[in-house]
């Protein structure tokens, strides 16, 4: 059975997550402490400690649910798992950042750092309440497509996450999305859900966040992965340095293309797909996008256990 490894995105955090790997393995542990001391702060005591309103802001919780990802990695690592054994490696927005860092591309260190940057720069690219996010339920990517472009009225209404089994997340200014919501229904959607979220993410509005990470990613050593890695904005697997920096500069206004990716990996050979680090939600819109696909999901030492064992 050919494997995919794919790596949660934002919403994923919760307190205390990989609290069990820190303390059953050295190998986990040493994720943390790395972590901590490239961003010059205890991050793992929020992690695992709280409060919650502290971990949910964009700037925690990204380098957060990297370094849990890893941190899971590492412990399956440590019970002999190979990341060679994967086909592919793909993560959900910053989850991307995840699998690079996961397949050595990215330094750990420079991966926290560089998620620091990015969620301060998504956070501030907008103004407090000035941009909204929805997901739209039961309609098409072209139907969705079409009902931004009427609600948006000469501001920014964009499709942003494409995350298969008919849920697609718009973004753009909030009285744009405002509309979309209100139009949604009439359209053949089945829900228009407004989420609680900082910022719009994953659209124009996020441009001044782009720059700041093209900058940010220029500085940065980029090394050929150990395994291609899927990226986000081309739902297509790559190992060239160059692409992959590029890509993840349009990523931060581009649309996360979630199903795509997931419909790649399967059409390319992948029967597994093995969610590393936080909850299953990546495991659960897998099994939308296609129901032949066998999930796991990976991120306390019982499921690391559970894992290891079949893996035989």
């Amino acid at each position: 059975m050919a494997m995919a490894l794919v790596f949660p995105g934002q919403g994923s955090q919760s307190v205390g997550m990989g609290r069990t790997l820190h303390d059953s393995f050295a190998e986990s542990r040493a994720v943390f402490e790395e972590v901590d001391e490239a961003l010059g702060e205890k991050l793992s005591s929020l992690i695992f400690e709280g409060p919650e309103d502290q971990l949910t802001l964009t700037a925690n919780a990204q380098p957060a649910l990297m370094a849990v990802s890893i941190a899971a990695l590492r412990a399956l690592e440590a019970k002999g798992f190979s990341l060679t054994e994967a086909r592919y490696v793909a993560g959900h927005s910053l989850g991307e950042y995840s699998a690079l860092a996961a397949a050595g591309a990215i330094t750990v260190a420079d991966t926290a750092r560089l998620l620091r940057i990015r969620g301060t720069a998504m956070q501030a690219a907008v103004p407090q309440g000035e941009g909204a996010m929805a997901a739209i339920l039961g309609l098409d990517a072209d139907a969705v497509l079409t009902l931004c472009e009427a609600a948006a009225e000469g501001q920014v209404c964009e499709p942003a996450n494409d995350n298969g089994g008919g849920q697609i997340v718009i973004s753009g200014d909030k009285a744009a999305i405002d509309r979309a919501v209100a139009m949604a229904p009439e359209r053949g959607a089945k829900r228009a859900i407004p989420l609680s979220v900082s910022a719009p993410f994953h659209c124009r509005l996020m441009q001044p966040a782009a720059d700041r990470m093209q900058a940010a990613l220029a500085e940065t050593v980029i090394a050929a992965p150990s395994v291609p890695v899927i990226s986000n904005v081309t739902a297509t697997p790559t190992s060239a340095p160059d692409e992959i920096r590029e890509r993840l500069v349009r990523q931060v206004t581009g649309q996360v293309r979630w199903r795509e990716s997931v419909e790649f990996l399967a059409s390319d050979g992948v029967t597994k797909l093995v969610e590393i680090g936080s909850g299953r939600v990546l495991s659960g819109l897998a099994r939308r996008i296609d129901k032949s696909l066998v999930t796991y999901a990976v991120g306390t030492v019982d499921e690391v256990r559970t894992f290891s064992g079949e893996r035989g």
